[in-house]
């Protein structure tokens, strides 16, 4: 899975600059590029990059002001500033940011900080669904989506499977409605079905007869580890990782 950047700076020459390094290190994709602080915001809340790399000498708003309406709109984004001089405020930018690098630095410099913080950030959204096996299809459909939002191609059909049995386990054996959660970093996919219903999901013998008890099997064929958690109280979370 590519890094998704942002770049925000009023000058093209710096976008294209920094686009070329990014597109020879590899692993990054630039999914948009803004020239001024509102245009950065809209791109922000639409496109919900890993990174934003921004710069604070834009046209129409104050380095402060567009930090913070970015922040608002795309809370889980990483925010860097690559700027041509220190404002007055730069503790406060500091503060508030993942990484400050003015633009005289080794451009080296900058594309590994990007990709050291674009290693360690990872998207994650979460889904409930009523006991009913009739939500099992809306199960896929929202992983499906998901992912293709974040971008992830790798491996989709193994995913959706993954997904599909950890949904039906909760609504056959758990009786009660359950939650899917998803968390995607650079190489890996983690699924977890969470539900409050009694007993663990055990993986049975293969039968050429039986209708049920191959879940599990099929999960633990196709994921890189699994495993079965409780979180203190009723229930269990049942996951999987796989790679990407």
């Amino acid at each position: 899975m590519s890094i998704r950047v942002l770049l925000v700076d009023d000058v093209a020459d710096v976008r294209r600059l920094v686009r070329v390094a990014l597109r020879f290190r590899g692993g990054f994709d630039v999914i948009g590029e803004a020239r001024a602080g509102q245009e950065a915001v809209e791109l922000a809340a639409a496109l919900r990059p890993d990174i934003v790399l921004l710069d604070l000498g834009l046209p129409d708003l104050a380095g402060r002001d567009v930090l913070t309406r970015i922040r608002a709109v795309a809370p889980d984004a990483r925010v860097v500033v690559f700027t041509g001089a220190d404002p007055e405020d730069r503790a406060y930018i500091e503060t508030h940011t993942d990484g400050y690098v003015l633009k005289d630095a080794e451009l080296d410099y900058l594309v590994g900080l990007l990709e050291d913080l674009g290693r360690t950030s990872a998207h994650t959204a979460s889904a409930e669904f009523d006991a009913d096996v009739r939500t099992v299809p809306e199960v896929r459909d929202w992983v499906r989506h998901t992912l293709e939002r974040w971008g992830v191609t790798a491996e989709p059909d193994e995913a959706l499977l993954v997904a599909t049995e950890l949904a039906a386990n909760a609504v056959l054996h758990a009786g009660t409605s359950y939650q899917v959660r998803l968390s995607a970093a650079p190489g890996l996919l983690r699924i977890e079905g969470a539900d409050d219903g009694a007993g663990t999901p055990e993986p049975q013998p293969f039968s050429s007869t039986a209708e049920s008890g191959r879940g599990v099997v099929l999960v633990s064929a196709l994921a890189t580890s699994w495993g079965i958690e409780t979180e203190g109280g009723p229930g269990k979370v049942t996951w999987a990782e796989l790679s990407l």
